[in-house]
């Protein structure tokens, strides 16, 4: 019954989509320029750098703040960072599929990286250090994603197996399959940027365009 409850309350939260709240306020849709998605990468390339960080930070917050709020009430339980991460997997839901908007959101990285936060502080860094190298070296931001959330898989079950986590033994295999999910969804939702990457024809951060 916890877990459902944080699942649906990580989902409330995932509701919040500050793309296309955002876009709203510049009287456009997001969803229907662009990518089609209403997270931070498309909200950069169609309403500029001020958007693209605001969307990135709602996102990124509506995250901690959903993780903050079950470990203020469930702190003392064996399996607390099990439940966080449920959580996280209902806000990414959330995110990526609204409800009262027909389902079409976002892919839910933002938000993974407050999930990387609110989990550990260590996770978060390698991720983001990985996250800042590839988009630099070559200007990719989906090739970035697609790594942070491999990265955060590996490391999830490289310090749960080492028992740094708040997660009681007999649901570790449970533990593992969440940050398993979470990451396939999140490659899933890249499906087109990574058939872009193999043709070559992925839109860059900056610079031109490759054109198919």
């Amino acid at each position: 019954m916890v877990r459902i409850i944080c699942l649906l309350t990580g989902y409330v939260f995932g509701l919040f989509q500050t793309g296309y709240l955002y876009g709203r306020m510049n009287h456009i849709d997001i969803r229907n320029y662009g990518s089609g998605n209403s997270g931070t990468t498309n909200a950069l390339r169609v309403l500029g750098k001020k958007a693209g960080l605001i969307v990135f930070l709602g996102d990124f917050f509506k995250m901690v703040l959903a993780c903050f709020l079950v470990r203020l009430v469930l702190g003392s339980d064996p399996n607390t960072d099990l439940y966080v991460l449920y959580t996280g997997l209902g806000v990414v839901l959330g995110h990526n599929f609204p409800c009262y908007l027909h389902f079409k959101g976002g892919k839910g990285i933002a938000s993974m990286a407050g999930l990387l936060i609110s989990m550990d502080w260590r996770v978060a860094l390698v991720c983001g250090v990985v996250f800042l190298i590839t988009v630099i070296l070559t200007r990719y931001v989906s090739l970035g994603s697609i790594f942070v959330v491999i990265l955060f898989f590996i490391q999830m079950v490289f310090y749960e197996s080492r028992g740094v986590y708040q997660v009681a033994p007999d649901s570790r295999m449970e533990f593992y399959l969440l940050a398993g999910i979470l990451t396939v969804m999140a490659i899933w939702r890249h499906r087109t940027n990574i058939s872009r990457l193999l043709s070559g024809t992925e839109n860059k951060l900056w610079g031109n365009k490759k054109k198919s």
